[in-house]
């Protein structure tokens, strides 16, 4: 019986580490999903101002793709 509990309380301390690295990886993939959408958000707008100083109308970015 002392086993048992043994191994039992061994696979929970292995389960808590698992999850308490897991969430530290998902924490970090958070962070970097909202630094990279910010880049893009900044990407978009640049091309597009870009788009309209060389004289476009309606920016690529604005404009629905052919195939819609």
């Amino acid at each position: 019986m002392s086993d048992r509990i043994e191994r039992a309380e061994e696979e929970l301390a292995h389960l808590r580490k698992t999850v308490d690295e897991l969430s530290d990886v998902l924490a970090a993939q958070g962070r970097d999903i909202e630094r990279m959408s910010r880049l893009l958000g900044m990407l978009v707008e640049r091309e597009a101002e870009r788009e309209f100083a060389a004289g476009g109308a309606i920016p690529l970015a604005d404009q629905k793709p052919p195939h819609w």
